[in-house]
């Protein structure tokens, strides 16, 4: 009676039971049929021959692909495979009932809470999903259930496009048809990818907490659960605040939809999520390569979790042979004597022609406990550049705006801007100096006032076509001092520019795509002119020099055409010492640019960079270099015909001629059409053979006569007209003097007629009165002889002195006659001998 009471009653449960899965079996029918429905909507909104077009090109549905992950597989630049995105140790498949029900269910709460309803496709979340696309524009929001996630990642690429969600929608439904629910999750489960090379929620398990998936607690399956949508930005060893924000949120949705209670969610967040990780296994050693590739794939659209189970063909740039040297010289001392574990470094190597990244030096030792996992010094660092700017920033602008030559003069002075005083690392100050000097030993003052003078605004244009984008551009940005910093990867790609004539390919790690279907995506940037031929020349040569004779000698390697430039930060005031905080060395041959940067996470007392280490990034890159150029032909970089090469007199700036002494000349750049005015060639100072040197010898005697001859000639001609002057004047003078005399004369013999008449009168009377004395004398018997004598003598004395003063005065004139003969005659046979003289020497 009992036994037929238990048949009856497990019948009756039976057939509950049977009547429950009856009804469960139709709403999931009916599920089915309305995702069927949508999919004709969708077939109406969007052309049903379109829908159908894509629907006919789905793939098919096959165990293989469903059972094993998709890998994506990183292709070197020979297109030979050189490993898995994620490794291909981390793969351990485990059955649903291994998988607790809590570990089951973070997992739904998070992705698809009406999983177990759905028939594969969710209608109501779509309806969301839909008004938040319109919203927001396509793809803005996924409804996804986890079939469809599951059919992603095992058929379709990870593209947002209709025709991929059609497909999506069409093959989720095939699913639910072909497999069980349990099935669908369990296949999920062991499918997707966690990070940190593990696939599978049995291998995350055991990779990030060092346990089996039966052993998890809440929080450990919160966390796992919160993972798969961003692997890397979530990884809790890189980001542990992010991903406690993740675990939480998961933890939060699990009680909400009645996972767990609420003291299970209080208890399950307090969890601190260091206290569950276990230690981090070191992975490839393409780690640091890595990395860049899948920023640059998220970056061009593809997300991280369908890069890790896609099965994409990814075929990049890496040259495994310079990556493994890399890291060979940055994390041993085989080739460098490093002062601590706790120097870091970052490489970057490039491919100068086409931007190509070959290697990346990431961390020097990616092992270290207290080092921030994951961290990419190489390209995730923002760190000044020091004066490895200066081409970029100063003289690379002043050569493209204003066409200055390598030669170009600039006073090297005390500046002060802006209430700030610049001093040079020497603290000296060097007067005038030109610019490939000045890049030569890398003084500050000069890089500053070249960039003052070719203006701020032009500076920074100049730097933003090389791949280096400054929101503001101070004085202090000549030198290095970026207030956001920069990384090597950065650096390489501006340096690259100038050794490939001036054009800029923005560095990258990815050649192409290759999709499951076939489809093929090319990631390869194109080129961009940032300067003109003649700029990345001159600036190429001045870096030469900087390399041969100035700062970078210590990373010149003999033989090899290159070019490059040191770069410091100094330390700060309150740290005593001497020696960096950074230090760079950027540098190129035609055929690969390298920039190394090193340093220490912090800079203290205890920890810069010491004088006798300042040098070590100029041998990394020298190691370096040297190994990826041997036994390959590097031709020299060609000099453009904008450019001319010039002698320069040093002493006048001027462009130097043949006789300029060559201590005093100097070879510079000019740009074409700017070359200045040749020096003036003065008389030449050179010996001549003997005989030239007698023959121009009595030349210049005979010059010196003739000279002589002809000076003596010209002064006797003015002494012949100063005579002449003189003769000529005597010649008026005397006869002004004989007019004057002939005048006195006439007036003379006037008056001596007169006289001789009043004289004849008184003679007359003299003779009546002496007659009548006579008369009276002989009437008194006196003779009158003695006074008539006395008489005749007076009268005779008058006449003989009148006639005296005439013949003086004729005299006289005779004498001045003879004395202006007598010279004009001397003056006429001294001209004769000088005539003489003259004709004389010019015979000889």
């Amino acid at each position: 009676m009992s036994e037929d009471l238990q048949s009856r009653q497990q019948y009756k449960k039976e057939k509950k039971k049977g009547k429950k899965e009856k009804s469960k079996s139709r709403k999931i029918l009916f599920r089915t049929f309305l995702a069927f429905v949508l999919i004709a909507v969708l077939a109406i909104g969007l052309g049903g021959y379109t829908v159908i077009a894509y629907i006919s090109d789905a793939p098919e549905i096959t165990p293989a692909q469903l059972e094993n992950p998709q890998s994506s597989t990183i292709y070197d630049m020979n297109d030979q495979e050189v490993t898995d995105v994620a490794g291909k140790e981390y793969r351990e498949i485990v059955p649903l009932n291994k998988i607790p029900k809590h570990v089951q269910n973070a997992f739904i709460a998070v992705e698809d809470v009406r999983f177990w309803e759905h028939g594969g496709v969710d209608i109501k979340r779509i309806g969301g999903a839909v008004l938040a696309n319109l919203k927001n524009g396509f793809g803005a929001e996924g409804a996804s259930t986890i079939t469809q996630q599951l059919v992603k990642k095992s058929f379709l690429s990870p593209e947002k496009t209709i025709e991929r969600k059609v497909q999506e929608a069409y093959l989720a439904v095939k699913m639910e048809e072909k497999y069980t629910k349990k099935e669908i999750l369990e296949m999920y489960l062991n499918k997707i990818y966690f990070g940190e090379g593990a696939y599978g929620v049995s291998t995350a398990a055991e990779v990030y907490f060092g346990k089996s998936v039966d052993e998890l607690t809440t929080s450990e399956a919160a966390l796992l659960a919160g993972l798969p949508q961003r692997p890397s930005g979530y990884n809790p060893y890189k980001h542990p605040e992010l991903a406690k924000k993740r675990r939480d949120t998961v933890i939060s949705l699990m009680e909400k939809h009645g996972f767990i209670s609420a003291e299970e969610s209080e208890k399950a967040q307090s969890t601190a999520v260091k206290d569950m990780l276990t230690e981090q296994k070191d992975n490839t050693s393409y780690d640091s390569y890595i990395d860049q590739v899948i920023y640059e794939l998220k970056k061009n659209g593809i997300s991280e979790k369908d890069l890790y189970t896609s099965g994409l063909k990814i075929y990049t740039t890496l040259d495994p042979k310079a990556q493994k040297f890399t890291d060979k010289v940055l994390t041993t001392d085989e080739y460098i004597s490093y002062p601590d574990d706790k120097l870091k470094a970052g490489v970057v190597l490039l491919d100068t022609k086409s931007g190509a990244i070959r290697a990346i030096g990431g961390d020097r030792s990616p092992g270290e406990e207290d080092i921030k996992k994951g961290y990419n010094y190489a390209t995730q660092l923002r760190r000044q550049p020091g004066s490895t700017a200066k081409p970029i920033m100063a003289y690379g602008p002043a050569i493209e705006k204003l066409k200055w030559s390598t030669y170009k003069q600039i006073k090297d002075e005390e500046v002060e801007i802006n209430g700030k005083t610049f001093r040079n690392w020497d603290r000296r100050f060097h007067g005038e100096i030109s610019i490939r000097t000045a890049l030569q030993w890398s003084y500050n003052i000069p890089a500053i006032k070249t960039m003052q003078e070719v203006g701020p605004e032009n500076a920074k244009e100049f730097a933003g076509k090389l791949g280096i984008n400054l929101e503001n551009v101070y004085p202090s940005y000549a030198i290095g001092g970026f207030e956001h910093g920069t990384s090597p990867l950065h650096m390489a790609g501006a340096y690259a520019a100038f050794g490939n004539k001036g054009e800029y390919n923005k560095p990258h790690t990815i050649r192409k795509v290759v999709y499951p279907e076939g489809k093929e995506e090319n990631f390869q940037p194109k080129s961009v002119k940032a300067m003109s031929d003649y700029t990345a020349y001159m600036v190429t040569d001045m870096l030469k020099t900087v390399v041969k004779e100035g700062t970078g000698t210590m990373a010149n390697i003999p033989g090899l055409p290159l070019a490059g430039k040191t770069g410091t930060k100094m330390l700060p005031e309150h740290i005593q010492g001497e020696g960096v905080s950074d230090a760079w060395f950027a540098g190129y041959t035609t055929d690969y640019t390298a920039a190394v940067w090193t340093g220490y996470d912090k800079t203290t007392q205890e920890t810069y960079i010491k004088k006798e280490d300042d040098d070590i990034s100029k041998l990394i890159f020298k190691y370096i270099m040297e190994e990826v150029s041997k036994e390959k032909e590097t031709s020299d970089f060609e000099k453009p015909s904008s450019v001319l090469e010039v002698e320069i007199d040093k002493e006048t700036g001027l462009k130097a001629n043949k006789y300029t002494p060559e201590e005093n000349t100097v070879t510079e750049l000019f740009v074409k059409g700017t070359v200045p005015e040749t020096k003036p060639i003065p008389v030449p100072d050179k010996p001549e053979p003997k005989e030239k040197e007698d023959k121009k010898e009595k030349d210049k005697e005979k010059d010196k006569e003739d000279k002589e001859k002809e000076k003596d000639k010209k002064e006797k001609e003015q002494e012949k007209k100063e005579q002449e002057q003189k003769e000529k004047e005597q010649k008026k003078k005397d006869k002004k003097d004989e007019e004057d005399k002939k005048d006195k004369k006439e007036e003379k013999n006037k008056d001596q007629e007169q006289n001789d008449d009043q004289g004849k009168d008184q003679e007359q009377n003299q003779e009546n009165k002496d007659n009548q004395q006579d008369n009276e004398k002989k009437e008194e018997g006196n003779t009158g002889d003695g006074s008539n004598e006395e008489d005749k003598k007076d009268e005779s004395s008058t006449e003989n002195k009148k006639d005296e003063q005439s013949d003086g005065d004729s005299k006289k004139d005779v004498t001045n006659q003879s004395t202006t003969t007598n010279k004009t005659e001397g003056s006429t046979d001294a001209q004769k001998k000088d005539s003489s003289s003259t004709e004389k020497d010019s015979g000889g």
